[in-house]
């Protein structure tokens, strides 16, 4: 019966397509064409054109949400979470959208009419605090049931989109918690006083330079910087605690561990243990329609596809041999991030 359906609203298209087509073409030609007798006629067969495919191309976007048969939109959140995308890191990640194309995904998800509920696909160990922050949001906004599914990790920064979801699954195997916040600094001013590099000072605050690397961290400046970190800890506590309904003292006993699926489920880090079958027969459940799923995906153009492509060649080339460097959500001269 589906695919009977699915073979008709494709003639149906196909058709209606074929009628724009055609009306797109009369009406081009008798406004740029008949008409105006004065204009070359090349320019009119041009001018025509582009209005067929102007039509066909508003036309295709109607007729994709009129006769759309999915219910369920699915975006994906995997590996390190930034701004942009790039992990900060040499070789770059392939193929993981930055936090605001995710965004993006979810906003489009949330004005399709077609798209009942949303499924979260998380496979990621963490990474910026904004970022991830951002893309909590956009779920908790999202009209309708959003159900956080976890693959292979589901850590710091991923955990921390997961709790903005109404419900969160994972697998057995499922790497899901480390709750907690990392603040790290590079310090080489032992090796830059061995090679007569000496760091002078010129800022105005006193702890604008706190963290820098050329210079030994002072214990007040150790106390702010700690300052720091804690404050974030105890927001990402707090989120973890009103999103899951769970108990702040439970959520800070955790340590910053991971848990597998089973023991997480214990705890109450997640709703449910299944695979991807079992969490789309509970969207069923939560929606009271078949669940047919159509994976939201990243509007890059030609020069971003490119971009990608460089990145994935890199990191094959290059896997392996990666650095860590402080990220764009570094604090002073500490990098601040949720990360596993």
């Amino acid at each position: 019966m589906t695919d009977t359906n699915s073979t008709a609203r494709t003639a149906v298209s196909a058709v209606a397509l074929a009628v724009v087509a055609a009306v797109a073409a009369l009406l081009g030609y008798l406004l740029f064409v008949r008409f105006p007798g004065d204009l070359a006629d090349l320019l009119g067969v041009l001018l025509a054109l582009a209005t067929v495919g102007v039509g066909l191309k508003l036309a295709s976007a109607a007729l994709s949400s009129r006769f759309a048969d999915y219910t369920v939109a699915e975006v994906a959140v995997e590996g390190p979470i930034t701004r942009d995308g790039d992990a900060g890191g040499f070789p770059p990640s392939p193929g993981s959208p930055g936090a605001d194309e995710i965004v993006d995904q979810i906003e489009r998800a949330d004005d399709d009419p077609n798209a009942e509920a949303l499924l979260l696909k998380l496979n990621s160990p963490g990474g910026q605090i904004v970022p991830s922050e951002d893309i909590r949001l956009a779920a908790e906004r999202f009209d309708g049931p959003t159900v956080g599914y976890a693959t292979d990790t589901c850590a710091s920064g991923g955990y921390a989109i997961a709790v903005g979801c109404d419900e969160l699954w994972a697998r057995e195997g499922s790497v899901v918690g480390s709750i907690g916040v990392i603040g790290s600094r590079p310090n080489v001013h032992e090796l830059a006083d061995r090679l007569g590099v000496s760091y002078e000072q010129f800022t105005a605050g006193e702890y604008k330079d706190a963290g820098l690397p050329l210079k030994e961290v002072t214990p007040d400046e150790r106390a702010y910087l700690q300052g720091i970190v804690d404050d974030y800890y105890d927001q990402f506590v707090e989120q973890v605690a009103e999103g899951r309904d769970m108990d702040e003292e439970a959520v800070r006993e955790t340590e910053a561990r991971v848990f597998l699926g089973t023991e997480a489920h214990e705890r109450g880090l997640v709703d449910d243990l299944g695979d991807r079958e079992a969490v789309l027969d509970r969207m069923e459940e939560l929606t009271g329609t078949e669940a047919a799923v159509e994976e939201f995906t990243p509007g890059r153009g030609l020069a971003a596809r490119l971009r990608g492509g460089a990145a994935a060649t890199a990191y094959a080339l290059g896997a392996g041999i990666a650095s860590a460097f402080p990220g764009e959500d570094a604090s002073e001269g500490i990098d601040v991030r949720f990360r596993r």
